[in-house]
Order: C-alpha cells, then sequence, then structure tokens
C-alpha cells in the first residue's frame, strides 16, 4: 500500500483543481469509454486522455479501471465521484437560490417522497414551514423509491428525504429519524367492499380478484406478498402496478372486482379523493417506519430544519399516528 499525503493532494486539489475535471470524471463514468467521451465533446481521443493523466494526477492513484468491457471506477474513484456529483450539484443549487432571492422568495427545497406518504400530511407541513425573517418557501417535490431518494440526497439533487430505512437501502452518510408506522387497509369499490365485508376473510378467494400493487422488490409489494405466504396461498399476481395514489383510486372504483393493501393512511385520503371504501379485515404488517432522512455531514440549511421541525408537528396531529400511540 502506498503511502497517501493528505496535505500535498489537498494542496493539488486546491490550486488546479476545475469544474471541466468533475465533468470529464461524470462523462467517463457514464460512458465507460473515452473514445465517447471525447465524441461528445467534439475533440480528441488523446486530449481525453491527458486531462484524465492531470485529474488522476491530483489525486495520486487511478480513478478508473481500462479493461477490454470499459472503464469503471476504482475505490478511490468511486469517491472522488460521488463528490464530484454533489459539487456539480451544489453549484446549480447555488444559481437556484439566487433565482429564488432575485425572485423575492426567501427559499427553495428539494424534497423526496416515497410514493406512499401522505399528501395532507405534507401539505400540512409545507404550508407551516415558514422561513425565518419571512419571505416565501418554494419547493420541489420528487418521487421515488427510499434507494432512489438516498442516493439523490447523498449527491446533493435533494435537501432532505421522506422514506423508509432498512437492510437493503443504503444509507451511508446519512442520518435518519423514524416518524412513524403504518397500518395496512384493504381497499376496494364500494360495492365489493360491502360484500368482503360481510364475510369472513378468505385468502384464497382474496388472491382471485384483480389486484393493483406497486413494483415488485418494494417494500408495501414484499408485505403483501409475505401476508398471503402466511396464510398459506400463492401471492396474487397484479393487474396493474403502479404506487400513482390518484390512479389507483380511480382504477379500483371503476372495477368491480379490484383491490389494494396500502397504507392506512393512503387508504384515507383514497376514501376522500376517489371513493373507495375501507374492508374491515386486520393484517399482520411489518414495514420499516416512515423516517426523515438528511445528510449527515455540514449545516443543515435553516429552511431544512424548518420543514423538518414543521413535518414533525404534522405527524403527530395526524389520525393514524394518534391511533399508533394509542397501542402502547
Amino acid at each position: 500500500m502506498t503511502d497517501f499525503d493528505s496535505v500535498d493532494v489537498v494542496r493539488k486539489l486546491t490550486a488546479r483543481l476545475k469544474m471541466r475535471h468533475l465533468q470529464l470524471l461524470l462523462r467517463i463514468r457514464q460512458h465507460g469509454s473515452l473514445t465517447r467521451v471525447a465524441e461528445e465533446m467534439s475533440t480528441s481521443q488523446p486530449a481525453v486522455t491527458n486531462a484524465l493523466a492531470e485529474v488522476e494526477s491530483m489525486f495520486g492513484a487511478p480513478l478508473f479501471d481500462r479493461s477490454a468491457r470499459g472503464m469503471s471506477p476504482t475505490a478511490l474513484g468511486e469517491v472522488a465521484l460521488a463528490r464530484a456529483q454533489a459539487m456539480i450539484n451544489d453549484l446549480g443549487n447555488l444559481v437556484r437560490d439566487m433565482e429564488t432571492v432575485a425572485s423575492g422568495n426567501a427559499a427553495h427545497l428539494h424534497i423526496g417522497v416515497i410514493p406512499f406518504i401522505s399528501g395532507q400530511m405534507l401539505s400540512t407541513a409545507v404550508q407551516h414551514t415558514l422561513p425565518e425573517g419571512g419571505g416565501r418557501l418554494t419547493l420541489t417535490i420528487h418521487e421515488g423509491t427510499s434507494d432512489q431518494l438516498m442516493q439523490q440526497l447523498r449527491d446533493h439533487t435533494l435537501d432532505i428525504a421522506v422514506g423508509r430505512p432498512s437492510t437493503a437501502v443504503n444509507i451511508d452518510q446519512l442520518e435518519f429519524e423514524a416518524l412513524y408506522d403504518q397500518q395496512p387497509r384493504l381497499v376496494a369499490g364500494r360495492r365489493l367492499a360491502a360484500q368482503l365485508g360481510r364475510r369472513r376473510l378468505n385468502w384464497r378467494q382474496l388472491a382471485r380478484l384483480d389486484w393493483i400493487l406497486g413494483a415488485p422488490g418494494t417494500p408495501i409489494r414484499e408485505q403483501v406478498s409475505d401476508i398471503f405466504l402466511k396464510a398459506g396461498v400463492a401471492p396474487p399476481a397484479p393487474i396493474i402496478e403502479s404506487y400513482a395514489t390518484k390512479l389507483m383510486g380511480e382504477l379500483i372504483v371503476s372495477n368491480d372486482q379490484a383491490v389494494s393493501i396500502v397504507p392506512a393512511d393512503i387508504a384515507d385520503e383514497l376514501v376522500r379523493i376517489a371513493g373507495v371504501a375501507i374492508v374491515p379485515y386486520s393484517f399482520d404488517w411489518t414495514l420499516p417506519p416512515i423516517a426523515l432522512f438528511t445528510r449527515r455531514q455540514g449545516p443543515q440549511p435553516e429552511a431544512v430544519r424548518m420543514f423538518a421541525r414543521a413535518l414533525r408537528v404534522a405527524c403527530k396531529q395526524a389520525p393514524h399516528i394518534k391511533e399508533r400511540e394509542a397501542q402502547y
């Protein structure tokens, strides 16, 4: 193992590293080929090769492995690429913040949320996020899986995220705070819900209905499958895979045989916005809690702290949270 002179590396990076070097690294990761990078940049391959050699000399070690299959990042390259993406995103954030101030607003937040989060609760939190000194807060809401959101939080695409911690989700460099647990509800059209409510729970009959579920591998889809397996029944194959809440509601009310299992707070919203009904069945449910995620390093902007505070208050005031607290 070679000696790593951190002082020398910092000196070189401070004096010589430029944004074009970071963009070059990201292009190489994207294409895996210096030839393709040269074509995209309308330059020669030797020029790209020399530029990469210049960057690697600053870091004091190779950032990419070369093979017949292309170029892939080394362990050091992965670290450099993660920081490069974050630095470029931060530059975009700087421009965004300048535009926000120029337009008379106080701050802009990029918030990531998984699909099955109560829109009413998020709306309440947003309405009560008031930047100090007045002004209006503007937001961009990004939806995705927990794993996607955690990566976007690490590379500074997001300022804060609401998702689920689990062993399958990489939370490196992140902090999380569990907010609440979700209970399951079976939802259907009103006629079907009334019919099911008059019968005892029959898993084989349920499996023959038209199911609308999220994508395979997501926590709720896995939990629904596990519920059926514990009952000794093969999990249903959904006729439609979607996490779009409004679409799910419309599909359920338009199909007399359609059902889904969703968190209680989402079921309540589907009752209100789409006219579905909740079937009074009870299920075992061991989903990871809904949690608030932030980056571990660096100070948190005031707007992030204010949103986090408002979301905590909104969670405590929501009916499903009171129901959970009453169970203890």
